[in-house]
């Protein structure tokens, strides 16, 4: 997991107790935290007045903060970020929950989609939280396969196959109809000349050989250049797969219409969605983005724990997104977990393709 936060100052094993305590209490409960509840865990072994004391030295520093002058305290950010990267122990996955990953995206692995879709649900419905997957970067993907073929008139479906197994549709006007032999023929030329390549290769590709041959290009090669360029162009962005948000509206932070109008816009717009999360996940590992750490996440006060994952490079990320009091020790190691497994899976589907 990536380490973002450097203490402010030097805090007494006391101070990180006490911090903790009102983290795993604020996350069960979704209330501030009193003096006297910490001082009610008995492990430090100080009275309510000396617990209230320290409190207000962790607020003063940047970790709790008090909603009310009559309330206790909530974490902060840094607050958050200091027990993820030094107090949290990260609990292992469930056995049960590993078995049932495992049965459902066994289920869908011949369908790299489909199989996206899953994994989105099942981040979602094991940490009642909203799940997200984003699916590769168009430019980026691997042509296995294409085909040709004809529609009504002068249209032709377009079928783009990933090397990973995600499918592309593509309805094609032409200016003459076009017989299933002739895209059958067009069909298994591309395969053969651009297999293995990837969109914007072929792209590139394709602009030379329009440059090249424009003088001695026969029909056929007319045809099959202007297919493959409207057929196989790069699309305009990523996909995004997200599940979960009518779970996430149970929550107490969601109480307040204002937010949960915010949630539904931030999803509706998905290719914002998607450059906000292409710009929370960098580097290796798992990424923990919390609050004003980001745009995504300031505008709902909401954390998001994020991954990528990928067979040679990455491919795209997945992540939960939910408010900022989380079981960050369940969820941290689950979207690892998820990440790494949804990686093998479509390794092996590449390989036995």
């Amino acid at each position: 997991m990536q380490s973002r936060l450097t203490p402010r100052r030097d805090l007494s094993q006391r101070d990180l107790e006490i911090l903790k305590d009102v983290v795993l209490a604020h996350i069960v409960n979704a209330e501030p935290v009193s003096s006297r509840t910490v001082a009610r865990f008995g492990r430090t072994g100080l009275s309510a007045a000396s617990v209230r004391n320290i409190m207000a030295d962790l607020e003063e520093w940047g970790y709790l903060s008090q909603p009310h002058t009559s309330a206790g305290r909530v974490p902060t950010r840094d607050g958050y970020h200091l027990f993820i990267d030094t107090l949290m122990q990260a609990e292992q996955v469930p056995e049960e929950n590993r078995l049932y990953i495992e049965e459902h995206l066994r289920e869908s692995s011949s369908d790299a989609e489909h199989l996206a879709g899953v994994t989105s649900h099942l981040l979602s419905e094991l940490t009642q939280q909203v799940g997200i997957v984003v699916t590769p970067q168009p430019g980026k993907t691997v042509l296995k396969t294409v085909e040709l073929i004809p529609l009504s008139g002068r249209q032709v479906l377009c079928v783009v196959v990933s090397a990973t197994g995600f499918v592309d549709n593509t309805v094609i006007e032409t200016e003459e109809p076009v017989g299933r032999e002739k895209l059958i023929r067009i069909s298994n030329y591309l395969n053969d000349n651009f297999a293995g390549m990837t969109l914007v290769e072929i792209r590139d590709r394709l602009l030379a050989m329009m440059a090249e041959e424009r003088a001695q290009m026969d029909e056929v090669m007319g045809l099959t250049i202007e297919l493959a360029r409207k057929g196989l162009a790069p699309r305009a962005g990523q996909e995004v797969m997200v599940d979960g948000t009518s779970v996430v509206l149970s929550h107490p932070e969601l109480a307040d219409l204002v937010r949960v109008r915010c949630l539904l816009e931030t999803f509706a717009d998905k290719a914002r969605l998607v450059q906000m999360l292409n710009e929370c996940i960098k580097g290796e590992g798992v990424r923990v983005v919390i609050g004003e750490d980001s745009d995504l996440t300031s505008q709902l006060d909401f954390s998001l724990v994020a991954t990528t994952y990928g067979t040679d490079q990455v491919m795209g990320s997945l992540a939960i997104f939910g408010p900022t009091r989380m079981e960050y020790p369940k969820v941290i190691p689950l979207v690892h977990y998820l990440g790494k497994r949804l990686t093998r899976v479509l390794k092996e589907s590449l390989s036995e393709s």
